[in-house]
């Protein structure tokens, strides 16, 4: 495996500052549509209202969920006031973030400008984060800091002293941990990955033919100690996560204690099924039920829609570069494949071994995003010729646009445009 990536450190700061740049702008257009709550706004804009009063109240808001995203819209109503923008900017500015985290992904699993450029706009074109950065609910905050933490990984993977990089994604773990218990999902799969590496050199375990690109090496980080492991993926999530509660609890370790049981009862508590939207996990990755955050008549033939569904003519193709890469994992050994798979299927099976009855589609967002790492991989491996990366993101993109006005309330669109675009009955 290259040790470093192949792009200097300079076109790297200066892409990922465009991608932010433009991102950001385009994310602000049309934010404040609908001037009112939608969907689950309801639940977390009065949590942060709360944490801005002088004393807080009882009962507390919300309590089902860590502080950290509904502190940053807090802290945004305070800057901006208690308006659709200050309640949405947020959202913006972290989707903006999220999509250079996925540019840094991608550099560090394929080590080319042009692929990970590439994957960075599949996941911009993939409708659920487009979607999720203009509404303030907490998912998109989870999102970002977990692919930070999976370009940290990804970057520490390949490295024979990983420390510094393990230690970032054991940061960016711990922050997303702090917005939505889902964000352990990723610090799980890094512990998962480090654990097995780990157990099959302690076997002493080689390939019979040995090749410079396999996920396994007898000889990988040979400088990493258990305590380097505690430190990265224990000690500081840990530290980060619990200093979240501090504005809340203060330095009372019960209080922080009674916090965490709340958010344990309430999140493994089996759910009462026979919500409108709801969806069970095996559905997600085939877009069998959309959640529709936002339907309102503005007159005779004029809807304002939001809706989270995924782009169809990106995530049904995903799954058979899943499956490319799940070949190629198996049968070359292959890092960046293993990898691909790891951060892919990690974030979406979690979900199977949760005691919730209760599942909607837009839980499957981490992993609808890192497919765009999988789509990545499956264009431009072996002799697949590069014009065809360029043209299945012309294609994505067509479909992003075709979906815009069932994405962006500031839109709207018409009653026949809304039934051409909803091919199936489970869609409306």
């Amino acid at each position: 495996m290259p040790e470093s990536p192949s792009v200097p450190f300079a076109r790297t700061v200066l892409t990922a500052a465009s991608i932010f740049i433009v991102a950001h702008l385009l994310l602000l257009i049309g934010v404040t549509a609908p001037e009112k709550f939608y969907f689950d706004e309801v639940h977390y804009v009065p949590a942060a209202r709360q944490m801005l009063e002088p004393v807080m109240r009882e009962p507390m808001l919300n309590p089902m969920h860590p502080p950290l995203a509904k502190q940053l819209i807090a802290l945004s109503i305070r800057i901006f006031g208690d308006n659709p923008f200050g309640w949405r900017y947020p959202a913006a500015l972290f989707g903006a973030l999220a999509l250079v985290a996925v540019y840094l992904g991608g550099l560090a699993l394929f080590t080319r400008q042009s692929s990970a450029i590439a994957a960075m706009l599949i996941a911009a074109f993939n409708q659920m984060l487009f979607v999720q950065s203009r509404i303030a609910m907490l998912d998109i905050f989870a999102l970002a800091f977990s692919l930070f933490a999976i370009a940290a990984f990804t970057y520490g993977f390949r490295r024979a002293r990983p420390q510094l990089y393990f230690a970032l994604a054991g940061i960016a773990s711990g922050l997303s941990a702090a917005c939505k218990w889902s964000g352990l999902f990723v610090l799980a799969i890094c512990i998962a990955i480090v654990a097995v590496i780990r157990l099959m050199q302690g076997w002493r375990t080689q390939f019979a033919d040995p090749k410079p690109e396999d996920w396994y090496r007898p000889d990988l980080w040979p400088d990493f100690r258990p305590r380097h492991f505690a430190a990265c993926f224990v000690l500081l999530p840990a530290i980060v996560y619990l200093a979240s509660f501090v504005p809340l609890c203060g330095f009372s370790f019960p209080d922080i204690l009674e916090a965490q049981r709340r958010i344990f009862a309430d999140n493994t508590t089996t759910a009462i099924a026979g919500h409108t939207y709801m969806s069970p996990w095996p559905s997600w990755p085939f877009l069998v039920r959309p959640v529709w955050y936002l339907f309102d008549k503005l007159g005779d033939d004029r809807i304002a829609a939001v809706v989270l569904l995924g782009n169809p003519l990106i995530l049904w193709p995903a799954l058979a570069a899943l499956a490319v890469a799940l070949r190629d994992w198996i049968v070359v050994r292959r890092a960046d494949a293993f990898l691909v798979l790891a951060f892919y299927f990690g974030p979406y099976l979690a979900w199977a071994l949760l005691p919730r009855t209760l599942g909607f589609i837009y839980y499957y967002l981490p992993a609808a995003t890192t497919a765009s790492f999988a789509l990545v991989y499956a264009l431009i491996r072996g002799r697949t010729p590069r014009w065809l990366l360029w043209a299945f993101l012309a294609i994505g993109a067509l479909g992003f646009a075709v979906m815009l006005p069932i994405s962006a309330a500031f839109i709207g669109t018409s009653t026949a445009t809304f039934n051409h675009l909803m091919l199936f009955r489970g869609w409306i």
